[in-house]
Formats: structure tokens, sequence, C-alpha cells
């Protein structure tokens, strides 16, 4: 079953001569199915991967000849996980450069080597494509309001991976989750450069699963771990770079007592944050129902943001007196909060409405949230 991506007709339009394609997410998400459906209506490509020794010697030559020669007449080179490829950012400026009726197309599941050598060599010659586990926006079409309902509890459970969704049984489902943690995530993020203890990449994850939707001090993690913060620190931001993590900052412009200098830390999927703690008990019997529903929201927000090219700085918004709105968007010159309830109904800080008269408010809830995220 392919359901069909939203990001598929981006590519369609931005691919062109003289520029690169930079398509970002993590492994298993479908930018190898992109990349297929994209080629099913294309001819004179040529696709290879970045894990492919023969094709690194090629495409890291820094040889006009040899990336001639490895390019032949193709119209259409696509580099699938080229972040394995060293000065692969120069390379495809130079295949740019010399051969300028090619289009490239170039995939990473890590923005953090891909982003840093395509960064410069690139300017000006880019365009970016990120992509995520399915979202909501994208089975809208697929569904009924009814159909969407009733999923709604196995997103939380189970979250969004394309195989998560069209597998058949909870039992398989779990089995995928599991050795996508153990086999992919993990491998990412220890194929960098000093990245040597997986289990404290494991215990900090699991620390974080356990403190969704509220401020995290780096400190206290390293402690926690016997990590010291810089590790921490650093290890986190790996996280952040291989779309396990998104960390969203404090909202602050007029009060000394707004946090703002702590993260909130959210994970790209709901199911690998369950498989991480091992809990895919439904939602009668959890007690972290509002976490679950919290960071649906925002990655579901997120994914809307993307697709629809909402451009918004995201914050959460808080004081040391516990007022909070759990979501912040500034946006268009305006702020608009929304606080996340699974099935009551919240209002409006009356501190929110003080000091931001000009802002909006929101209660987002299980019963009207498809606008939200759709």
């Amino acid at each position: 079953m392919y359901i069909p991506q939203i990001q598929l007709t981006r590519l369609q339009s931005l691919c062109a001569p003289g520029k690169v394609i930079i398509v970002y997410g993590p492994r298993r998400v479908g930018k190898t199915t992109l990349m297929k459906k994209f080629l099913e209506k294309e001819s004179g490509y040529l696709f290879v991967t970045g894990e492919d020794v023969f094709v690194g010697e090629y495409l890291a030559s820094g040889s006009v000849e040899k990336l001639k020669e490895f390019v032949g007449d193709k119209t259409l080179l696509v580099v699938d996980e080229a972040q394995y490829i060293p000065s692969i950012g120069l390379n495809l400026k130079l295949i740019v450069d010399h051969l300028p009726h090619v289009r490239i197309i170039a995939t990473g599941s890590s923005t953090f080597d891909l982003a840093k050598q395509v960064g410069e060599p690139l300017t000006g010659r880019k365009s970016v494509i990120k992509m995520y586990p399915v979202s909501q926006i994208e089975l809208e079409h697929l569904e009924t309001k009814a159909q969407t309902k009733s999923h709604l509890e196995a997103r939380l459970l189970m979250g969004s991976y394309p195989e998560v969704i069209t597998q058949a049984g909870d039992a398989a489902k779990i089995d995928y989750l599991h050795e996508l943690v153990s086999s992919y995530l993990i491998r990412d993020i220890l194929a960098f450069e000093g990245v040597q203890k997986s289990k404290k990449i494991i215990d900090l994850l699991i620390l974080l699963a356990f403190q969704i939707g509220r401020e995290v001090s780096h400190t206290e993690l390293g402690n926690q771990l016997q990590l010291s913060r810089a590790t921490t620190e650093k290890y986190l931001d790996l996280l952040e770079q291989t779309f396990v993590l998104v960390n969203i900052r404090g909202f602050s412009r007029n009060l000394r007592k707004e946090i703002t200098k702590t993260s909130r830390y959210y994970f790209c999927d709901l199911g690998i944050r369950n498989a991480l703690i091992n809990n895919f008990n439904p939602l009668s019997r959890r007690s972290d129902v509002g976490e679950l529903w919290e960071n649906y929201l925002v990655m579901e927000r997120i994914k809307k943001q993307e697709y629809q090219k909402i451009r918004s700085n995201n914050y959460f918004w808080r004081t040391y007196d516990q007022k909070e709105v759990d979501w912040v968007e500034e946006r268009e010159g305006r702020l608009f909060g929304y606080e996340f309830k699974w099935d009551t109904v919240a209002k409006a800080p009356k501190l929110w409405l003080e000091t931001y008269p000009e802002a909006s408010f929101e209660s987002i809830n299980s019963s009207n949230y498809l606008p939200f995220v759709t």
C-alpha cells in the first residue's frame, strides 16, 4: 500500500537543471519510496547509494573527469544516503558547474554531516525538502473522519512510520519498532565520530521519554547518566540531527519570571518513544495520555508547518509560578497560544492575556484537533 506523499509534488516542482535538491528525513520514513515514485515518470537517470564504496570513490574524488565519467549521458543523478560520501557537497557543486544540464537529488538520514558538507559549497544552488513519518495531512484523503477517530489511539501508541501504518497486527508493528530502534536509530548515531556509548544514548532517551512536556535540565540529565554537561548536550544535538528528537525553547518578551533557558524535548515519532520504554498498553491503562497527546500534536503541527510552508517560530511559555501555555507560535507578526488537553477544555492563563494582550489562545483536545494538524 502506497500512502501518497505530499513532498512528491514539491520534489517534482523543484527538480531542475543546475540545482541540487536535498531530501532530509529519518531512516525508513519513505525517502527511497519518494525517489522511486518520482522516477516512475523519469528516464535517463542514475540512482546510486552513498553506502556503496564504489560510488563513494567517484563521488568523493574531487575530479571533474571522474565525475563526468560516472554520470555519463544521464540527465538526472539521485544519490541516496549521501551523508556517507566525504566532501559530497563540493563534488555535487563540480557536477553542477561542469554538467549544468544534470538535475541532482541527494537524500540523507542525518542533517549533521550532510548539512555541513553541502551548506557552503551549494549556497544558492540547493533546495531542501524535509520528510517526517506519515502525517495526518497525508492520511486525510485515505480515511473517513470516523476512521481517523478510530485510528487515533493507534497513532499515539504505535506512531506513524509508513510500515507501521500499513502492517497488520500489533505484534508485527511492535517488533518492527524495536528493530528500528536497535538496528537503525543507534546505527545512525554511532556513525558519528566520538560516539561510542550506545547504552548512554538509550538511557538518555528513556529519561526524556518520561519528561515529555516538561522543562529539561542538561546538568541534571548529565548527573543522572554520569556524563558531563558537554557530552550530554552533544548527545542531545546528535539526537536532533538524526531526527529522533525535536527541541522547543521557552518564549519570553517581557517578564523576568518567564522561563527561557530550558528546553522541552519531543519525539519525532511516538512509536519510537513507546518502544524505548517498552510500553504499548492501551490508553485506558496508561498514566501518560496527556504526554502522548501533547507529543502527537506538536509533531503533527510541525509536519503541517513544513508541508504547507507555514513559517513560524515555535516555543512553549511558562513562568516560575507554574503559569504556562503548551505551544506558542510567533508568525505573521503575531503570537498564537495553544493549550493541549486530551478530553477537557483549557482556559487561557490570565497572566498570558495580560502580558500579551494581542495574542490569541485556543484549547486543542481530541474533539477539535483536526483543523490544527491538517
